[in-house]
């Protein structure tokens, strides 16, 4: 019958299986430690020979590259010495006969020509129709040449006559004065045969040697697209980038591939051009990657068939052991009061020794145990204040009558997403926020949020826990809740009251200019846009006059309502005093302010109150200014919004003036 998985899985952790799977472990860990030397040992082997390698071939083709640029600059000035005879002897109309004549030179170059001092080609061969006659002054060659009036080999360059990636070896042309008289140049073709040595360079199967100029060009590469391309960056490969600056050796880094590869670099100085030659990392190990997993598997082997014999005499080490182990689990479940074993091994009868002593002293502790927690269970079972025990994670263990009483929550013990559960939204966060941060620093917490009751109600509670240390450690947290729903309910009155018009609900001064405060905080801060309405009531004095003061109220009271209903939720409306009015309009542009402060003069032309069968009626006269990032104070903005009301009043009432369009 086949074991269950639990049962292979309680096997193996058993102290035989961790002796033996100990055993097995220190076996296969010394296997690997010595396949991990030898792996070592080889690689650091494998490493030496192929840097050597590197190195050597590295060098073998910059010395080689070095000696063809050199001979080619010494052909070139030979040349130009040359041409500077027959110039002046013949002129300069020969020249074109003159390159003709050293045709020899086409074995290391593919195009010849020869540039006056202002950098006009007067002859070029064999491309004699698509050369002559161009100008080259503008190129980075020539006016190195002409400055420094030295040999020269040009960055990598496309070749205006024929398209293709080229260099130009050029060389000046000097009077016996020294004076700068033009320049001789051989061009040389990136796939033509400078670097034909290159092509047939084999470095096992995937080694490759590339050159590149110093400016960061690829010249030559194995991948013909790369030529013509810029090299990576120093972020991708810091020894390519070193080796730019002029710097030679060996190191190991990625490729274009993303293989990692040993890499040697080394200067052609005539040219400015450098040499990298890489071989791949995994082509270097192969070898002995092989013979590791050759190894492996016989290795691998040999621990298997030990596995019988190490568990056999694994069972003879550990039967009085076993012994052990079924009289304490008959201690446990109450069917002996002590072990006693026959052994001979010292170490187990210590052992038994030790657990007959503990399990005395352990009745002794559970007895003393009990009668403390029927003591405590009185305690806050007694307690008229909410309280709670929390363990480490913040999942509640208890809760005492008056707290379960207080929330209508009937689980003695909730899970912390449980308690958080009931917290309102707004105040979830910040609340678990301060607990983590209570748990880990150990300070306590203090904190009052809402809190819904069983059924819905919403409470104010004001939660206080302290941390429970001991020696060992952190124990948990106990904590009082207390109700403070009526002291909250009763500020945020009180709070009201002090920034709102008891008459129009709407705010009064205190409260518009806290909030003007905040807005104008904010556009200095960000730039937001935002806008003032000021204004007051045309022709009210005669309501209140004729109508008395509880006309005038109820007017005062229509304008607020249509006030509040014309502007945007997010706008503030406040009564100032008497019939002086302000609108606050956050995000919103000064041309937005002015036409919902003429859709208010609109709609309040409408509003109306009766007396004695005579109706009244009032209109606006209202200034808009919007505020400003340079205004420091609110006092600067109402007095613009204030000054364009006054000229509203002085241009005939019943309009709208925008600041700083006073007129």
């Amino acid at each position: 019958m086949p074991l269950h998985p639990a049962t292979y899985l309680n096997r193996l952790l058993s102290l035989k299986g961790r002796l033996l799977s100990g055993l097995v472990m220190t076996w296969l860990v010394v296997l690997a430690l010595l396949l991990g030397f030898g792996w070592r040992s080889g690689e650091s082997l494998l490493e030496a020979s192929n840097r050597a390698h590197l190195r050597y071939e590295a060098r073998l083709i910059a010395d080689e590259l070095t000696d063809q640029v050199e001979t080619r600059l010494q052909a070139l000035q030979r040349l130009a010495g040359s041409l500077q005879t027959q110039q002046r002897g013949q002129g300069a109309s020969r020249l074109g006969d003159a390159l003709r004549g050293n045709e020899a030179l086409l074995e290391w170059f593919d195009g010849l020509l020869v540039a006056d001092a202002e950098g006009h080609i007067q002859a070029a061969w064999p491309d004699r129709r698509r050369l002559q006659g161009g100008k080259i002054a503008d190129r980075d060659y020539f006016r190195s040449v002409r400055a420094f009036k030295r040999p020269h080999v040009s960055e990598p360059i496309i070749g205006r006559a024929s398209g293709t990636p080229l260099v130009l070896f050029a060389v000046p042309r000097l009077d016996r004065a020294g004076r700068f008289q033009g320049l001789v140049g051989g061009i040389v073709r990136l796939d033509s045969g400078l670097f034909g040595r290159l092509d047939r360079l084999r470095l096992g199967q995937e080694g490759f040697a590339a050159v590149m100029s110093a400016s960061g060009t690829f010249l030559f590469h194995p991948d013909r697209d790369r030529i013509f391309e810029a090299v990576p960056d120093a972020a991708f490969n810091p020894w390519l980038d070193l080796a730019l600056d002029g710097w030679e050796g060996e190191g190991e880094g990625p490729l274009l591939s993303g293989d990692v590869a040993y890499q040697a670099f080394r200067q052609i100085w005539p040219a400015d051009w450098i040499v990298g030659v890489a071989l791949p990392r995994d082509q270097v190990m192969a070898p002995i990657q092989r013979w590791l997993e050759r190894l492996g598997g016989k290795v691998l082997l040999v621990a298997v068939l030990m596995l019988p014999l190490m568990s056999w005499l694994l069972w003879l080490v550990l039967r009085p052991l076993f012994q052990l182990e079924r009289q304490i689990e008959a201690v446990g479940e109450g069917r002996r009061n002590r072990v006693a074993l026959t052994t001979r091994m010292q170490e187990l009868r210590q052992v038994a020794d030790t657990f007959n002593r503990v399990e005395v002293e352990r009745g002794k502790a559970l007895a003393q145990l009990r009668d403390r927690q029927a003591f405590l269970d009185a305690i806050l079972a007694s307690s008229p204040v909410g309280m709670f025990v929390t363990d480490t994670a913040g999942n509640i263990a208890y809760q005492n009558p008056a707290l379960v009483e207080l929330t209508g929550h009937a689980r003695a013990q909730q899970r912390q997403r449980e308690w958080l559960g009931h917290i309102h939204p707004d105040d979830r966060q910040s609340a678990l926020d301060l607990w983590h941060y209570s748990m880990v620093s150990g300070e306590d917490f203090l904190q009052q949020f809402r809190c819904y009751r069983q059924g819905g109600d919403l409470l104010w509670l004001e939660v206080h826990a302290s941390r429970v240390a001991t020696e060992g450690g952190t124990l948990g947290f106990v904590g009082t809740v207390k109700d403070i729903t009526e002291r909250r309910e009763e500020e945020a009155l009180r709070q009201w009251e002090a920034e709102h018009d008891p008459l129009t609900g709407l705010l009064n001064r205190r409260g518009f200019e806290r909030r003007l405060d905040e807005a104008l905080a904010d556009c200095r801060k960000t730039g937001a846009p935002s806008a003032l309405i000021l204004f007051d009531l045309d022709h009210f004095k005669p309501i209140n006059d004729q109508g008395g003061h509880a006309l005038g109220d109820e007017m005062l009271c229509r304008i607020a309502q249509v006030v509040v209903r014309e502007v945007r939720r997010s706008d503030h409306v406040a009564r100032q005093g008497g019939d002086e009015f302000a609108v606050l309009l956050p995000s919103c542009t000064q041309s937005q302010a002015s036409r919902i402060a003429e859709s208010l003069r609109d709609a309040v032309r409408d509003v109306a109150v009766s007396h004695q069968e005579k109706d009244y009626r009032v209109t606006l006269s209202l200034g808009v200014a919007s505020l400003r990032e340079t205004d420091q104070r609110i006092a600067e903005v109402i007095g613009r919004a204030d000054a364009a009301s006054y000229a509203a009043k002085r241009q005939g009432r019943d309009r709208v003036v925008v600041h700083p369009a006073l007129a």
